[in-house]
């Protein structure tokens, strides 16, 4: 080839990984080694009198069909194709126009692996590597600085800890409290944690009660305390404290107690917090001037993503903002109404549910009320507080759920015995209808009131769920009508085998599809948690899922997430309403490509539950 065709050559491979990789001499040395080849229209590939060779399709296109000729994918300029040996033997492949490709023999590949480890690397990464390589680029187009809220919360233990037994006196611990002075104590027994006491126990439950001041310590404290440790970032630290209202939390580490962290500890690391946000929602003091903090959550959200926070964290804030301002609403309905006659339980659903929510999207909520509920003594008491709270919510920009999935419907709004039966029914006697409403109402999550309602309900749901096989093999019908895209074809989104589209909707067909996989292999494996990421880390703990295939799912969820949260941060910068429709010409050409990983893992995760529950398979 003339030198010009080879710098031609050289220049356009350099766009590309692996190639991209190599160093400028390699580049050229593997140049060339290459060879060019057409292929016409409708030629099989690869080629039958073809070696072992790496194959780069330059221009033209070449499409992969399955054993009863569904689109799978198409490869146009710049894909990267192993040719003899490496094709799968249930797919065809052929040109669908005239082909150009450029040549690699297999041996002279295998040399520039050996030579340069970082182009070996490329070949040897898992997809959950890559994607882990990749959602890194992505951050860095938003000012990515070091995430803090990342750390270990361990690392936030700023001095050893000070311990008191539980049999030291009030008057002790008050005393060792004031001498330092510290807000709270840990209380110690045999080196396990037992219990923690702060100084507003000792306001409330000692002063106030006119409790001696010599009795023991254990009288006042709270007993078996929550804590973090092992493995738990500062932000889930911080998450935690937030929603539970909580300013200590102890850290325990392989048993060790290791001291406390503060919210102000934490705080002094995150510029624009989500907990400053929820402390100024739970102190508001009326419905009024909650609406005036809630427009605060798109600047939170641009704030968090140019600090590097992940698309996982981001969520989780913008649930626990979400979630201050329900129990702020109940808790003024509460003063407006009076105390409820009945215990209940104000449950959180879908995204919100999750907690993996995004600014001002829909409510979803449900309100399940203690057995003792009697609808004519009871029923308007807590018909006017939802309605108070959805109304609230509706005013603070969660806008009123279109289908009605709201506690202020009274079919959202039962004692738990009634919403166990409904659920039971549902899933005995389940069809398309039932099974998309009920699949709001599996990512419920307890946000105020009886944990032990919450806990009823969602142990009867998968008790009743893991045998429910008609059940399970409905949602997975029910999701695969939310299939990936095929692909990218060029700048394309491919949506089905004749259809292409200049947007796809990353939430639908991307996002949605890992939600419903680790939902449905959760409830088929008895698994409680509620959370996308918890529900795979449980598969893989229960067995349900390879280690590999969490991690695949697990990072191009978060792929996805941050892909989806930058977009809707260029929308709120420029002053546009946030939606999730996804222009592939917005994204770097590494980007669609790893998006082609991810719709093929996705695909897959589809396919194996599809054959598993016999759901007719994934015809387009």
């Amino acid at each position: 080839m003339a030198s010009v065709e080879l710098i031609e050559i050289r220049e356009f491979l350099a766009e590309f990984p692996p190639f991209s990789l190599l160093a400028e001499e390699a580049l050229a040395d593997l140049v060339g080694h290459m060879s060019v080849r057409y292929l016409r229209r409708g030629t099989p590939f690869p080629p039958e009198d073809a070696g072992p060779e790496y194959y780069v399709v330059r221009k033209g296109a070449i499409e992969e069909r399955d054993a009863d000729d569904r689109l799978l994918s198409k490869f146009a300029e710049g894909d990267l194709l192993e040719g003899a040996g490496a094709a799968d033997p249930d797919t065809r492949m052929r040109a669908i126009e005239d082909v150009l490709l450029y040549c690699i023999p297999h041996e002279h590949m295998q040399a520039c692996r050996r030579a340069d480890a970082a182009v070996d690397r490329h070949f040897r990464r898992s997809l959950g590597e890559r994607l882990r390589h990749v959602r890194r680029s992505v951050g860095d187009r938003v000012l990515f600085r070091p995430n803090l809220m990342g750390l270990p919360v361990s690392s936030f233990v700023t001095r050893a800890p000070v311990t008191a037994p539980p049999t030291a006196s009030i008057r002790e611990v008050a005393a060792l409290m004031g001498n330092r002075p510290m807000a709270a104590m840990l209380v110690v027994a045999e080196g396990r944690l037992v219990g923690i006491v702060t100084d507003r126990d000792l306001r409330a439950r000692c002063l106030a009660t006119g409790l001696s001041p010599e009795a023991p310590i254990s009288t006042i404290m709270t007993a078996d305390p929550q804590c973090l440790g092992d493995g738990h970032t500062a932000f889930e630290a911080l998450m935690i404290m937030t929603r539970r209202g909580f300013d200590h939390l102890p850290i325990v580490e392989s048993g060790e107690v290791r001291g406390l962290v503060s919210t102000r500890d934490l705080l002094r690391s995150q510029s624009a917090n989500s907990a400053h946000l929820a402390m100024l929602v739970r102190s508001c003091e009326s419905a009024a001037g909650l609406p005036a903090l809630s427009a605060e959550l798109p600047e939170l959200q641009i704030q968090m993503l140019a600090g590097g926070a992940t698309a996982g964290q981001i969520g989780q804030a913008v649930s626990s903002i979400a979630d201050a301002l329900a129990c702020r609403l109940i808790e003024l309905a509460i003063e407006r109404h009076g105390p409820p006659p009945v215990p209940f339980a104000w449950l959180a659903g879908g995204s919100q549910g999750r907690q993996e929510q995004s600014s001002h999207s829909d409510q979803d909520n449900a309100m399940v009320l203690d057995d003792a509920f009697v609808p004519e003594a009871h029923g308007e008491y807590f018909a006017s507080l939802a309605r108070f709270v959805n109304d609230g919510l509706n005013e603070c920009g969660f806008r009123y759920c279109p289908g009605e999935i709201m506690a202020s419907n009274p079919k959202w709004r039962q004692p738990l015995a009634q919403w166990l039966d409904g659920f039971r029914l549902w899933i005995r006697h389940t069809d398309e209808t039932a099974a998309k409403v009920m699949t709001n109402f599996l990512d419920l999550r307890l946000v105020w009131g009886e944990p032990r309602l919450q806990q009823a309900l969602a142990s009867g749901v998968v008790a009743e769920s893991q045998h429910g096989e008609r059940f399970l093999t409905q949602l997975v019908e029910n999701m695969l009508a939310n299939k990936p895209p095929l692909g990218f074809f060029r700048s394309l989104v491919m949506l089905t085998a004749g259809e292409d589209a200049r947007r796809f909707d990353i939430k639908t067909r991307g996002i949605i599809p890992i939600v419903d996989l680790a939902r449905i292999q959760s409830l088929a494996a008895g698994i409680t948690e509620v959370g996308t990421m918890a529900r795979l880390q449980a598969c893989v703990a229960r067995k349900v899922l390879s280690t590999e295939s969490a991690s695949e799912l697990e990072e191009a969820f978060e792929f996805l997430g941050l892909l989806r949260v930058r977009h809707q941060v260029e929308q709120l910068r420029g002053g546009g309403e946030p939606d999730n429709l996804i222009d592939p010409e917005h994204l770097t050409s590494l980007e669609r490509r790893h998006l082609k990983d991810v719709f093929a893992v996705i695909t897959g995760m589809q396919r194996i539950l599809a054959m598993r529950y016999s759901a007719g398979g994934m015809g387009a």
